[in-house]
């Protein structure tokens, strides 16, 4: 088959004006009407995909798996959907075997079409694992984790096909993402039902997922029956410790490795800065930021630098933390500039904040957000005005707060002020009681940091409805008196929703464990395992 090298926008050009037969012949390739379809991005774009299209059947690759993708695609691009279906439907009524099937289903997962591949599943005469476990994987990459347990438990009705460890490791990263110990567990007690032998991926993953799921003593029970001679499981507990505060069981945990002869990597170190970093162990850290270097011949990357800026800023050496960014032989990037913010924002510097926030390219609202903080923190009100106005003319939005609770096997999800949850009345009723419960007991609003230079008592009201506040008292409402309490929260926790959680903790004797998106702190007593540094 001779092969032409042709523009792609000239194929295009082409394609919309006509479908010539001398022209045609330039076409003769697959890959390059493939190349002609994946140009065609936008609804003007409707006529050169139909004609294409047209081509492809004419030349006889309308079978061809990777080319009914992307027109679907393409199909998809320029709101033509009714095609994409239409063509999808009629490829399967050719009963095109399991492989031709899992390569569409694997092309349209990545290609973020979870939607149609769910509909490919539903209609494909031919499954195998690997079908599943395409739809299991692909929901994970597409953020989609529900419905990859979903796909899990479906895929359980099917008597003669059985997940098996790649099922598993995919189902075990959705828990992990969603903090859903309920199912982390579920899937836990399949593999062992299934004799399912651990290996080092889902060794590390079960580590992984309990940590995550906020039972760290499970993940460390986990850790201490496996197999230790991989790298990776070592990493796993080590951040899992770090990600719950605990950095003397990760500094202990690498002693271990040491001494077992593991060569720790670039991701251990990281672990255990971070660890270091959540506890305020300035010391510990810079050592082991010199030890990756001097002993075990690890250059820092760019995250070691962030974890050593992080870990400086959160400890008050916010200077020392810019100081080290100027002398990096490395590129700051943007989350190492977040962090200084950050930093700026706790120990109220609104010089480096200012330069912080310069250094960023691609500024999102978190960082106005806090940087409008900052000047309002000190009182600087005409300032944090002039930050709320740009985002206002740049329409940048302020990133909503969300938590969520894994309750009775489904996750009930919040954002700052929901009246959508059908309990809304309840929970509302649930958490005014406590915010009294608590003043009564001497709990004062921390109202710092809100953004508005306002009465006390408005800044208040603010404060009360956040995502956090209401997924506790969800859980309150339905849950029995003395059960542990898992929420999850995406962003980082405010100060004020710290403080009043850890008020609660104390008046219901409850222990209440939040996941937010820095770390992990356990209420229990009126205490945080953060001991207030985080």
């Amino acid at each position: 088959m001779q092969r032409i090298s042709i523009n792609v926008s000239g194929i295009r050009r082409f394609c919309v004006t006509s479908l010539t037969s001398s022209s045609a012949s330039n076409l003769t390739d697959h890959r390059m009407l493939k190349q002609v379809l994946e140009s065609c991005k936008t609804p003007s774009n409707s006529k050169c995909v139909l004609q294409a299209h047209a081509q492809v059947f004419k030349l006889g690759y309308g079978t061809y798996p990777s080319l009914l993708v992307s027109m679907v695609a393409a199909y998809r691009r320029c709101n033509l959907s009714y095609f994409a279906r239409r063509l999808l439907l009629w490829f399967l009524s050719l009963s095109p075997g399991v492989s031709n099937t899992n390569i569409i289903i694997e092309s349209l997962m990545k290609t973020g079409e979870y939607g149609l591949a769910k509909k490919v599943l539903r209609r494909a005469s031919d499954q195998n694992v690997i079908t599943w476990n395409l739809m299991i994987g692909g929901y994970v990459r597409n953020v989609q984790y529900e419905e990859a347990l979903k796909t899990l438990k479906n895929m359980l009705s099917f008597s003669d096909i059985k997940p098996n460890k790649f099922s598993f490791a995919s189902a075990l990263a959705a828990c992990a993402r969603l903090g859903d110990l309920h199912h982390a567990k579920w899937v836990h007690s399949l593999m062992i039902d299934a004799g399912i032998e651990l290996n080092t991926i889902l060794s590390s993953a079960l580590v992984d997922v309990y940590a995550k799921c906020g039972d760290i003593e499970t993940s460390r029970e986990v850790f201490y029956s496996v197999k230790w001679n991989d790298v990776s499981i070592w990493n796993a507990m080590i951040t899992g410790f770090a990600t719950h505060g605990l950095a003397t069981e990760a500094i202990r945990v690498f002693s271990e490795m040491e001494a077992e002869h593991v060569s720790p990597d670039s991701i251990t170190f990281l672990g255990i800065l971070t660890a270091c970093s959540h506890c305020g162990l300035l010391e510990e850290g810079k050592e082991f930021f010199g030890l990756m270097s001097q002993r075990f011949s690890i250059q820092p990357k760019l995250e070691h630098y962030g974890a050593m800026v992080d870990l400086l800023g959160r400890a008050g050496q916010v200077k020392e933390a810019y100081d080290l960014i100027e002398s990096m032989p490395i590129e700051p990037d943007v989350v190492i500039w977040r962090s200084l913010l950050s930093s700026a924002r706790t120990y109220k510097n609104p010089e480096l904040g200012e330069i912080a926030i310069q250094n960023l390219s691609k500024a999102k609202s978190g960082d106005y957000v806090l940087l409008s903080n900052i000047y309002s923190s000190t009182k600087k009100w005409e300032n944090a005005q002039k930050v709320r106005e740009l985002m206002t003319k740049e329409g940048i939005r302020k990133a909503k707060g969300k938590s969520w609770v894994e309750f009775g096997g489904v996750i009930h999800r919040f954002k700052a002020g929901d009246t959508s949850h059908i309990d809304t009345k309840a929970i509302y009723k649930v958490l005014e009681g406590l915010i009294q419960k608590a003043k009564s007991e001497g709990f004062v609003s921390d109202t710092d940091l809100v953004l508005m230079d306002v009465s006390e008592e408005e800044k208040e009201e603010n404060l009360n409805y956040h995502s956090e506040k209401l997924a506790l008292a969800y859980v309150i409402l339905k849950s029995s008196p003395g059960s542990e309490i898992r929420i999850q929260k995406n962003i980082r926790m405010c100060s004020d929703c710290h403080n009043w959680i850890k008020a609660v903790s104390k008046l219901l004797n409850r222990v209440i464990i939040m996941r937010d998106r820095i770390r992990f702190h356990r209420f229990e007593d009126g205490l945080c395992s953060c001991k207030d540094y985080w």
